[in-house]
């Protein structure tokens, strides 16, 4: 039988796609029609032939267009290589296997790049020759050929490193436990090139340790110090990468060398090649992480201090330099506006993570490592850096002229990186550190004035302590007048500063603020008429803590004039399309619920500002709403976010105003979106919609009660096991909904007590790796059910007495807790002995108040205590107190028993 024909190309086919290749890498081509021709030619069942043939045997085609046909390739394989037809599929592959050691390196790297990917799709045992030809190629001492098959192994181990340690029929052996006695040989090569490829992959398996690389650790390690002094910067940075992650995820096999280790690592630390000495200073932090005994760094502390202070100088190429020569009159670029995101509102959880970074461009370097690494030292050694640590900051310090400010900015950045850490030492010189870096707010340079904002800061807990010091509030009134006047500065670097400092400094002060309040809103609305968009949305910030921090102080007619007129204006301002719109939207919600955090109700200065607030909230649902079907009607592309911050916004307002929402919701069509909301298919609009529905439960449930019993179908469906599983959040707001509306509604809820107890149980009875307000809130809502209907729940009790009663344990006294308890005094009143058999549990419970303050449910669990008592008899009841801890027995006498 004659061998199958060899797929050839057609002259022209290939005329036309090289055509097409060397438009697509053109800077000035229309991309959108390229695209759509690149579309039309995949529906070709050979286009990927062509494209392998141009990237392996495209010689006298551009290197640029024989990699542009690789990388089409490459992505092409991903989607459709399992449907290609057969001979496609080996057509592809015997194609590669010959341009492993192309002599062009970027030929290469293609290849090898196209190998891995398509590796991943037929795995070894899909792909023996592959396996055969880079043995080959490692083998060949052709350094291309070499190069070559390292660079496809490399990328192999870095996308699937466990593929290569598992048994493969047809071969003798797994193919790590060929490749790594030759992989660890070109540790040795004289090729750079292979040195550093060698270690790559080598370093890709130290998280998941195959035998063959534990086997020949010694070997491994060995490599490692001999290659620490490599003359190629790409190999030191890797010998450094190595430890790093060894000391991570392998502590135990380092500790015989550790002092060895670190020795070459506190060299490395002070490398010319500024790469090398990060990846070397991430190991300080690691050591400290994995809890290794710290007497094994203390020798080193006199020389690695030091080295790490010189490192948080600034280097002269730090865009850092670049952009705090900016100033107000620059305008924002596109780049500056990070990204944001909107977390949905969670019931029961508390938000909100410090970001103690000062630096507008994220860009991790050595710098920003060296003070983490300080501060990471801080709080493992203490006070015990300070003797090394302050002459070095007292001589930085001491350098006033202007060629020395980098250093001065240094000494600001390492007293707030130790400001935690060593504040035992530091706190008795606090007045003396605070007196010094005051005047250093108005300092020429901007990058001292921004940082010594957020050295102040990080302070901010010890200030706020010391208030009661002699001279403590004179100290904290200096402070607070020194960052307004910064917010007021016309850098824009140092805005953002000031800005994320004070916001900061509210957190801690509180209500120490209130006296204050006036001159802060004025600083704060100046630098509103004045900010860009970046700096603006930090002010948002800062304003919402501000809320936070003062609640209803903020209330009064004086202040809501200063702020709320501004917001209002620029609220009216941007489109509904404007995404300026969700720190803004953030923002009213914090000055909403700042309220409720104080019991009080938003009082009629705010108000009468609500309904242009809740109008335009509803406004953004329905037109984001109408986007997702018809964009061209609604004049924007869908974007969910501006309904979360919507929703969230909309809890905020329920929330604060209370009962005084009602009108506005009667008013609006809310319901009928909000249960549109409730079954959106993303599950932040889910969790944000369910939140609300649980907060208008609460204020005005009449409203919701033409749609009720859809609502709670939609809310117990998100209580289902997958659905728990899919999304905890969502179930998490669904569960505190159900219990919000059942306290309201009673009877009504009984079509769905069942259905929902069956999903709530599960989560009681197996709570590993769920969510803590999950469990609370499930064991709320039992009870909540169980007060609302107990002749329902009474019958099943003995299911999830037990686990329930558990949880009620772990939950703190509030008035969430009370309604549970209502639910489990009349469950058992209703059916006392069916709970006999869990009377500990119950016992257990009951004891974990430290005290019920409603007088009501005190005598009614008073009575389930007795009433076991007297139906178990002396001898009974003593036996099941004897199962107790002797604590909770004492706790119980508290019931008369």
């Amino acid at each position: 039988m004659a061998a199958p024909a060899l797929w050839q190309p057609q002259e022209q086919g290939l005329r036309e796609i090289c055509t097409l290749l060397e438009a697509h890498i053109s800077p000035n081509s229309d991309q959108a029609r390229i695209w759509q021709q690149l579309q039309h030619y995949s529906q070709f069942p050979d286009f990927n032939n062509y494209l392998v043939f141009l990237l392996a045997r495209g010689e006298g085609k551009s290197i640029e267009v024989r990699q542009a046909a690789g990388l089409l390739l490459k992505n092409n394989l991903r989607a459709t290589f399992s449907s290609m037809p057969v001979p496609s599929q080996q057509y592809i592959k015997s194609e590669l296997l010959p341009c492993i050691g192309a002599t062009n390196r970027a030929i290469r790297s293609t290849v090898g790049t196209v190998i891995s990917v398509l590796f991943q799709i037929v795995r070894v045992a899909g792909w023996i020759e592959l396996f055969q030809a880079l043995h080959k190629c490692l083998d060949s001492n052709d350094l291309d050929h070499m190069e070559g098959a390292m660079d496809a192994i490399y990328k192999i181990c870095e996308d699937v490193p466990e593929e290569l340690d598992i048994d493969v029929a047809g071969l003798p052996e797994r193919p790590i436990n060929v490749f790594m006695p030759r992989i660890l040989q070109f540790f040795q090569s004289p090729h750079a090139s292979l040195r550093k490829l060698a270690l790559g992959c080598i370093n890709q398996y130290i998280v998941v340790m195959p035998s063959a690389l534990y086997m020949s650790m010694d070997q491994y390690l060995q490599g490692l110090f001999n290659l620490a002094k490599d003359p190629s910067a790409d190999v030191r940075k890797l010998v450094c990468s190595a430890w790093v992650q060894l000391i991570e995820v392998r502590p135990s096999i380092l500790e015989p060398h550790l002092k060895n280790v670190t020795e070459l690592i506190l060299q490395a630390n002070k490398d010319s090649d500024d790469e090398v000495a990060l990846e070397a200073c991430e190991f300080w932090s690691a050591y400290c992480d994995v809890s290794m005994p710290p007497e094994g760094l203390r020798e080193f502390l006199p020389r690695l201090i030091p080295t790490l202070l010189s490192n948080m100088v600034y280097a002269d190429d730090d865009e850092s330099l670049a952009d705090a020569e900016e100033d107000e009159s620059f305008p924002d670029r596109d780049q500056d506006l990070k990204p944001r995101f909107h977390a949905s509102r969670l019931h029961g959880s508390e938000t909100g993570e410090d970001d103690d970074d000062d630096d507008a461009v994220n860009v991790w370097n050595l710098r920003k490592c060296s003070a983490a690494g300080l501060d990471v030292l801080s709080n493992v050694f203490g006070d015990n850096i300070l003797p090394t640590l302050m002459p070095l900051i007292e001589q930085n310090l001491a350098r006033t002229d202007d060629d020395s400010w980098k250093e001065r900015e240094t000494a600001v950045l390492s007293l707030g990186a130790i400001a935690e850490g060593c504040i035992a030492g530091l706190y008795p010189h606090l007045p003396q550190i605070v007196a010094f870096l005051i005047p250093l707010l108005d300092d020429k340079f901007p990058l001292i004035r921004s940082i010594t904002c957020w050295t102040l800061s990080r302070y901010s807990k010890f200030i706020v302590q010391s208030l009661d010091h002699p001279n403590g509030r004179e100290q904290f009134d200096k402070i607070l007048m020194g960052l307004l006047r910064r917010i007021l500065d016309t850098n824009k670097r140092v805005q953002e500063a000031a800005c994320s400092a004070f916001a900061t400094l509210e957190e801690e002060a509180a209500e120490e603020l209130v006296p204050h309040l006036e001159v802060i809103l004025q600083h704060l609305m100046c630098a509103y008429g004045k900010y860009q968009k970046r700096n603006l949305r930090i002010l948002y910030d800062a304003l919402g803590t501000l809320a936070d921090a003062v609640g209803a102080e903020l209330n009064q007619a004086k202040y809501l004039d200063i702020f709320m007129p501004p917001l209002i204006t620029k609220w009216q301002q941007l489109q509904n399309s404007d995404k300026d719109l969700f720190p803004l939207l953030e923002c009213f919600t914090s000055i909403a619920q700042s309220y409720i955090k104080s019991f009080q109700a938003l009082g009629p200065g705010f108000a009468q500002f609500a309904e242009p607030v809740f109008q335009r909230c509803i406004n953004l649902i329905q037109s984001q709403q109408l986007a997702k079907i018809d964009p061209t009607a609604a004049g924007s592309l869908y974007d969910r976010e501006f309904i979360v911050c919507s929703l969230d916004l909309l809890s905020g307002l329920a929330e604060g105003l209370g009962a005084g929402i009602e009108s506005l919701v009667a008013q609006s069509n809310l319901r009928d979106l909000l249960l549109q909301c409730c079954m959106d298919e993303a599950a932040d609009v889910r969790q944000s919609a369910l939140a609300l529905l649980g907060d208008l439960s609460r204020v005005c449930p009449i409203h919701l009660h033409p749609r009720l019993q859809e609502f709670l179908t939609v809310a117990a469906k998100q209580l289902s096991p997958q659905s728990v599983k899919d999304a905890v959040s969502v179930a998490n707001n669904a569960c505190w909904a159900i219990g919000e509306l059942a306290i309201k509604i009673g009877k009504e809820i009984e079509p769905v007590v069942i259905n929902v107890v069956s999903c709530l149980v599960p989560i009681l009875k197996s709570p590993e790796g769920l969510n803590k307000s999950l469990i609370e809130n499930s064991a709320i809502t039992l009870g909540r059910l169980s007060w609302v209907c107990p002749d329902i729940m009474a019958p099943h009790m003995d299911h999830f007495m037990q686990a329930w009663c558990s949880a009620l344990c772990m939950i703190r006294d509030d008035f969430e807790k009370e309604d549970a308890f209502h639910g489990l005094c009349a469950m058992v009143a209703a059916n006392p002995s069916g709970a006999v058999g869990s009377l500990a549990y119950i016992c257990q419970a009951c004891a974990s108040w430290t005290e019920i303050k409603s007088e009501g449910l005190h005598s009614e669990v008073c009575q389930i205590m007795n009433g076991y008592k007297q139906l178990l008899g002396n001898s009974g009841w003593e036996q099941c107190m004897a199962t107790l801890e002797p604590a909770v027995v004492q706790r119980l006498a508290r019931y008369g028993v």
